[in-house]
């Protein structure tokens, strides 16, 4: 644990080692990380008939260890119930690291366990038992998401929207100067609104742009990602909720 604290007071947010790896085109390299050794080695088998490269870990030490390493995976498949903490403390203290995908695959299936995880940095949530075909989709889509480049906007690449500023290159957000430290999906769904400010978006839209139709989950996950988003820029004025609607990005005085 000293290993991991040392690596969490040396690098900044935002910063990992796949990320010079970024756009390859060989194998997914995915870390499981799963106590259960039967359920481990069922998903290995099938995530090898894929060909795709799994490590397996049984703790989140062993995790935060591992999503550290120069050579650390594409994508991370994380179960919650794990021997020596919690796997969304997990979910977080990787976040806080770095951007590598995260999919939770837990037996917990209720909305609110959802909504944590994802306000916690998860990418996606899958509940158990589930089929191969869907977690492989899962995979390709997360895999894409965090490979692509940013799609240029009418908005262009630096915008700015009263005291905020969006760096769709670099992905980088701005209050009265200072940066806000969001997630690859927060920082998605605010650029999305700001293509337009002031217009109202539909939760499946956003959804359907933002998670390119692979969220299978209720879209109570826009909500948690908004309000993750309100709280980081210290007003909810920022996003407004139309009821029954959606959200729309405004500019509080």
């Amino acid at each position: 644990m000293e290993k991991i604290r040392a690596a969490s007071a040396q690098l900044s947010p935002g910063w990992c080692p796949r990320t010079l790896r970024k756009g390859h085109n060989g194998p997914v390299r995915i870390l499981l990380v799963e106590d259960d050794a039967a359920v481990a080695a069922s998903s290995i088998d099938g995530l090898t008939a894929l060909g795709h490269q799994t490590e397996h870990v049984m703790t989140g030490a062993a995790a935060l260890e591992a999503a550290t390493r120069f050579d650390a995976p594409d994508v991370i498949l994380l179960d919650l119930g794990l021997p020596d903490m919690d796997g969304q403390e997990v979910c977080r203290r990787i976040r806080a690291l770095c951007e590598t995908p995260i999919i939770v695959v837990s037996a917990r299936g209720d909305e609110a366990d959802r909504v944590i995880a994802l306000e916690l940095g998860a990418d996606d949530y899958l509940v158990k038992p589930f089929g191969m075909r869907e977690l492989a989709a899962r995979i390709r889509a997360v895999v894409r998401r965090s490979q692509a480049a940013p799609a240029p906007t009418s908005a262009g690449t630096v915008q700015e929207i009263g005291r905020l500023t969006i760096d769709r290159r670099t992905q980088r957000v701005h209050l009265d100067g200072a940066e806000v430290a969001l997630t690859a999906k927060e920082f998605d769904v605010l650029a999305y609104l700001a293509e337009d400010p002031g217009a109202v978006r539909r939760r499946n839209e956003i959804l359907e742009h933002v998670w390119e139709g692979h969220w299978y989950g209720a879209t109570k996950t826009v909500d948690a990602h908004v309000a993750a988003i309100r709280k980081k820029l210290g007003d909810s004025a920022w996003i407004e909720a139309v009821r029954g609607v959606g959200f729309r990005l405004g500019a509080p005085e």
